[in-house]
């Protein structure tokens, strides 16, 4: 049996709104019934204010909230059970026992002792169904022969109705256990695929940051170990040389403290990288052409810059990756490149965007494969498919290379 907590949900609210429109139900049919007695004087009575109790009673129980802490899994089968019997025992509280009668209460019973049915094939298995529409019938069959005689309910109708009952409640049941089963498993389906779907962005998340962590590394490395190294190089032959030769010293030491210079200047650009948001501060064409510009000073090349100032609005996400698909190819023409001219072109044509960054440097094979890994190519496409672009590079040896991203936007976003 399920647990509260494993409740299906909307199941209770469900039962309540059932159980409170078989009351109305019944209160009219009680106020319609006595005005026509009053009108016709007639004793013919098949329903009195005392029917009211049974779905009163438990639209009361459905309603207290405290009831389902203390009584946990036993809340929901009590409340069928209530409504069940009920409804079943309804037609012996008046004392007009005749098998016409009891035709009248047994289809009414169909009807509403379908709510307590449906909402026992919505929480629970096919075993119950046929457990609750067999102790029904049972339960029907022993009262009924108590009421008429054994004899005389053979000979009714009655027994055919109950067969009724019984095959069209194992029918209903039997449809709404395997449409809630059905609707379980797309549950669980989809449950699954949200997990793997967040596993996935996690791991993209990582290795997006282990490449910003990498290629910063790359970068401090290039910058202030080369830096480092030749300073100290340089120390070594000043201290051979500062008693022999005081001015080949102090060019040397002159030569020193430049390039200590440029690698602070560089360090301090590569981790102001580290703490900066270049895209809130400077929206995507400006922080583009802000890192252009800066890779062109540092590597010494010419560049020309093609980029709309008026974007548009789109994702945070596109955005992001724009500006990393241009900053891993601009740091790939400064240092495997040796260009003199690089293009910067940033377009947005009604549903597409598009990103080239070329230049007129060494080239390389494409196809080859120690080129994928040496020029980042493989994450460049990582982190187009990433957001559904389209990447092309387009290289040959001495002939320049040119990186090209597409990217078709709906409704201009």
């Amino acid at each position: 049996m399920k647990s509260l907590k494993d409740m299906e949900t909307g199941i209770l609210s469900t039962f309540r709104l059932f159980t409170g429109v078989q009351f109305v139900i019944t209160a009219l049919g009680v106020i319609t019934q006595e005005l026509a007695l009053f009108q016709t004087q007639s004793k013919v009575i098949t329903l009195t204010p005392i029917h009211l109790i049974e779905p009163g009673l438990v639209f009361l129980y459905l309603s207290i909230p405290n009831l389902r802490q203390s009584l946990k899994s036993f809340y929901l089968p009590i409340g069928i059970m209530a409504a069940a019997v009920g409804l079943i025992l309804e037609p012996y509280s008046i004392g007009n026992h005749t098998p016409e009668s009891f035709v009248t209460w047994l289809w009414r019973q169909i009807l509403f002792l379908g709510i307590p049915l449906y909402i026992l094939s919505w929480q629970y298995s096919i075993r119950q169904v046929i457990l609750f529409s067999g102790s029904a019938t049972i339960l029907n069959i022993v009262l009924l022969s108590f009421a008429l005689g054994l004899r005389e309910l053979i000979s009714s109708s009655l027994p055919v109705i109950l067969s009724v009952q019984l095959i069209l409640y194992l029918l209903i049941g039997y449809i709404v256990v395997g449409t809630m089963n059905t609707q379980r498993e797309q549950w669980q389906q989809l449950a699954d695929a949200n997990d793997r779907l967040a596993q996935y962005t996690s791991t993209v998340e990582q290795l997006t940051i282990s490449r910003e962590r990498n290629r910063l590394a790359r970068e401090l490395h290039d910058v202030l170990a080369h830096t480092l190294s030749g300073v100290a190089v340089e120390l070594e032959g000043l201290r051979a040389t500062m008693r022999r030769d005081s001015e080949q010293a102090t060019a040397l030491l002159d030569h020193s403290l430049r390039a200590i210079r440029e690698g602070l200047t560089e360090t301090r650009r590569a981790l102001q990288e580290l703490r900066s948001q270049p895209l809130e501060d400077l929206g995507l064409a400006l922080a583009i052409r802000t890192l252009a510009e800066g890779y062109a000073s540092r590597s010494d090349f010419q560049l020309a810059l093609d980029i709309d100032q008026e974007l548009g609005d789109f994702p945070a996400k596109i955005q992001q990756s724009l500006y990393r698909i241009a900053q891993e190819a601009l740091a790939n023409v400064a240092d495997h490149a040796q260009a003199q001219n690089v293009l910067v072109k940033l377009k947005r044509d009604r549903g597409q965007i598009q990103l080239i960054i070329g230049d007129d440097g060494c080239g390389f094979d494409p196809d080859s494969s120690e080129h994928e890994n040496h020029y980042g190519l493989l994450g460049l496409r990582e982190r187009a498919e990433m957001i559904g672009g389209e990447l092309s590079v387009e290289s040959g040896v001495g002939k320049g290379t040119q990186v090209s991203f597409r990217l078709e936007t709906v409704n201009g976003r």
